[in-house]
């Protein structure tokens, strides 16, 4: 691999970070916070192969020029290594593989991340009222329902089948990236769709009841949610639940 191949390689590796930091593509691997971080290395990929072009093109021009005098030199050619090749690997798997969100395979072998919060703030005004699966749970584990008595709430989230076909709404939070996507789980009661799918995503219409049970992975707190309604939704463009990080 030549300088013009390796700034042909940068730079259309730079593009395909500015491709999916530009068009939600992004947020498969990393969390939203990053953005601003994934269009700067894409940047400056795509100024690094610019700059390498030029500076071989001037090179080349240079050597060019001084050819009469080498002319009875003997000439000794040194090709690159051909594992730089493999730097087309990451960019055909960002171009060619778009991976899909983690789902329920994921959710059922990892146990529940959820964690006690230092307080909760206020429940929306809106009736029902909007939580995201990881405010819901933390309420109900760990406040034990009270700010959720005699209030409807509304939760979006995919579902989960265990082994016995007990149905769980899931959200994977993560920290940083998908790789370290962990899922926060409740479990679903009441009046549920006759035909549950792993994986769908469900807008889940309910109201608090304190049964809780125990995940079988690490113990941890699953709340139940008594359903009354539960609609399918299309995948939201950020599948991953960032809330805990606020």
């Amino acid at each position: 691999m030549n300088r013009q191949a390796q700034a042909a390689v940068m730079f259309l590796l730079g593009a395909a970070l500015l491709h999916a930091g530009t068009t939600g593509l992004y947020l498969r691997y990393v969390k939203a916070g990053l953005q601003p971080l994934l269009l700067a290395s894409g940047v400056v990929l795509v100024a690094a192969a610019a700059a390498t072009a030029w500076y071989e093109r001037r090179a080349a021009k240079a050597a060019k020029a001084a050819e009469p005098a080498t002319a009875g030199a003997e000439a000794h050619s040194h090709p690159e290594p051909r594992i730089s090749w493999l730097l087309l690997l990451p960019l055909l798997s960002l171009i060619l593989v778009a991976p899909p969100a983690l789902g329920s395979y994921s959710a059922l072998r990892a146990g529940t991340a959820l964690q006690k919060p230092y307080g909760y703030g206020r429940l929306p005004a809106a009736n029902p009222a909007p939580l995201s699966v990881v405010d819901y749970a933390s309420r109900a584990a760990y406040d034990h329902g009270r700010s959720l008595h005699g209030r409807p709430v509304r939760v979006t989230g995919f579902l989960a089948l265990d082994h016995s076909g007990a149905p769980y709404l899931v959200r994977m939070a993560l920290n940083c990236c998908a790789a370290d996507a962990q899922p926060v789980k409740i479990a679903l009661t009441g009046t549920l769709p006759p035909v549950l799918r792993p994986d769908a995503w469900l807008e889940v219409t309910g109201t608090y009841t304190p049964k809780l049970a125990h995940d079988p992975v690490n113990n941890g707190p699953i709340p139940y949610l008594r359903v009354t309604s539960a609609r399918p939704v299309p995948t939201p463009r950020d599948p991953y639940d960032e809330t805990w990080n606020n």
